[in-house]
């Protein structure tokens, strides 16, 4: 019988940076059997004694953890020694190296990522721009936008916005359904990052069939009808090389891997501008 590993993921902010890595560890071994609990803003040491009272009722526990503050760190590390308890800082090695690289002392302020400045701001400004130019609305502006991601429908564009907005790129979507859906005022705008996604025809037919399915629409269409999908990738790749815009073939991407490669793009891009 494999083991089921009991995960405590303790952080003294939101435990976003820490589930994050936490996903990128597990990704790494296959039939990892585990179950995980989350402890977000853990800043006091009662937290801590009560987080470690119940991970050592639990055989096979592991903590991972998160906490700039040394002192409350340091208390952690200790207490969970003392109960033989797996405990692994995921950032203390990082924060102390570039601390001697950068020659600085590090600020130990908890949050510290979540901070109201500037580039917050732009972050939540670059949503609300998102959201206003999605799927081919507001386009009288769209030569404001950081990136343009044009693509038939199912091809991750508006997901793959909200992700990039997320870091703080204003993305506009346009869907193409057939030529004259390019607004004309960028076809002749090098200077904008205009990117096409595409997939394959039958993985596009799919999901297409279960979107439809999802909605309970049984009524065949050729939205659905495999050789019109095929016209209309074609159709679109076309148009993409045309104007010459790099395209990225998403049929075997996730939306973090798309994007990825968008940012990648938009920086070749803007270095060339």
């Amino acid at each position: 019988m494999i083991d089921k590993y009991q995960i405590y993921l303790v952080s003294d902010s939101t435990g976003e940076t820490l589930d994050r890595i936490f996903t990128a560890i597990k990704a790494q071994f296959e039939n990892f059997n585990y179950y995980s609990q989350q402890f977000s803003f853990t800043r006091t040491q009662n937290q801590i004694n009560n987080i470690l009272e119940d991970a050592k009722k639990n055989k096979d526990s592991v903590i991972l953890y998160t906490i700039v503050d040394n002192k409350l760190s340091d208390f952690l590390v200790k207490r969970a020694k003392e109960k033989n308890i797996p405990c692994f800082g995921v950032l203390d090695d990082l924060i102390i190296n570039f601390s001697k690289l950068l020659k600085k002392k590090a600020t130990h302020i908890p949050s510290g990522q979540h901070a109201l400045n500037e580039e917050y701001y732009d972050r939540i400004e670059a949503i609300q721009f998102t959201m206003n130019h999605d799927d081919g609305n507001l386009t009288e502006d769209i030569e404001k936008s950081d990136i343009i991601l044009l693509g038939v429908s199912r091809t991750s564009k508006t997901p793959t916005s909200i992700y990039l907005a997320n870091r703080g790129y204003k993305t506009s979507n346009i869907p193409m359904i057939n030529s004259k859906s390019v607004p004309e005022k960028i076809k002749k705008k090098s200077s904008l990052c205009i990117i096409g996604l595409t997939t394959e025809p039958e993985r596009l037919h799919d999901l297409r069939k279960n979107r439809m399915s999802s909605i309970k629409e049984t009524e065949s269409t050729n939205y659905t009808n495999l050789e019109k999908i095929v016209k209309e990738v074609n159709d679109a790749k076309k148009i993409f090389k045309k104007y010459k815009w790099p395209i990225i073939d998403v049929s075997r991407k996730s939306v973090e891997e798309t994007a990825a490669s968008v940012i990648k793009i938009y920086e070749i891009n803007k270095k060339n501008a």
